[in-house]
């Protein structure tokens, strides 16, 4: 449909988003004019992709600080796991797992400011976690669910992106099996992860093993993205999709969550924060990456 001689509205000016503190400001469209005005002699040259370059790819002083985020996290994880039972709504995990985050990376030598979200999704609500607007809900936790627990947090501004399915009970046959297939996949996908490799290789490293065992359809979203300046961005690259150009390189630093949704009966996600390094891949996040280690009692 073609309009002409019509009068659109747009937003112009700066606008506020929702954010951890009460808001955020995004300058939007204003930003090229108040260059301008501040270097009316420059020539303004769109650098989304040069901008998006320096973003993927971390500074050594960069990947430290993520590396300690990481850090503070996995002591908030391994407190949660501690506090997880029968009976909890979801809201309460999530507030477990959550509230700690502040107090240990306060405690962090250097680090000023910590905390991030948290949600928890257990039995059959976490066969949704894979779609948008995830989030906990009332729903009380029992013997024998999956409780998926995913955590964006922060240290002085830079962000993890972690995810732990637990087993509550024993676990069943059913449960093994997927336990067996997700944490398969990551090993994989974290295997092929080198400088020059392609980021697609890694997610078909991960894809090929769930489909092996008969998970293929139940992966319902790529194995990874660029993490480090946002809480969560499933455009920041390298994106590990089947269908991605982009090349790793030593310095960047993403997620790799291969991930299993049966809908009507659950969802298992394993999101590991790794970053690229000369010789291949550090993970960050090498904490409760077994069963064993997955399994409340």
């Amino acid at each position: 449909m073609r309009i002409e001689r019509a009068r659109i509205g747009y937003e112009r000016g700066g606008l506020f988003e929702p954010a951890t503190y009460a808001a955020m400001f995004l300058y939007g469209a204003r930003l090229s004019e108040w260059i301008g005005a501040a270097a009316p002699a420059a020539t303004l040259v769109a650098a989304d992709d040069l901008l998006l370059r320096l973003r993927a790819v971390k500074t050594s002083h960069e990947v430290s600080r993520i590396r300690t985020a990481c850090q503070i996290a996995a002591q908030a994880f391994q407190n949660g796991k501690g506090l997880i039972c029968a009976g909890l709504r979801e809201t309460e995990v999530a507030v477990r797992f959550g509230a700690p985050l502040s107090t240990v990376g306060t405690g962090y030598q250097g680090i000023e400011r910590a905390g991030g979200f948290t949600f928890c999704m257990s039995g059959p609500n976490s066969a949704h976690a894979h779609g948008a607007y995830a989030r906990s809900r009332a729903r009380p936790i029992a013997l024998g669910d999956l409780v998926l627990v995913h955590c964006n947090s922060y240290a002085d501004g830079f962000w993890t992106d972690i995810t732990r399915t637990y087993c509550l009970g024993d676990g069943d046959r059913r449960q093994w099996a997927l336990f067996t297939a997700v944490l398969a996949a990551s090993a994989a996908a974290i295997g092929t992860i080198r400088p020059g490799a392609r980021a697609r290789q890694v997610d078909h490293a991960a894809r090929d093993i769930l489909s092996t065992q008969g998970f293929g359809d139940q992966f319902k979203h790529s194995t990874g993205h660029g993490v480090g300046f946002a809480a969560i961005n499933h455009n920041a690259p390298p994106r590990l999709h089947p269908c991605s150009e982009d090349i790793l390189e030593a310095g960047m630093v993403f997620n790799v969550e291969p991930a299993i949704y049966i809908d009507g009966y659950g969802g298992l996600r394993h999101c590991t924060m790794v970053a690229v390094t000369p010789t291949g891949a550090e993970v960050l996040t090498p904490f409760q990456s077994s069963f064993e280690h997955l399994r409340v009692a």
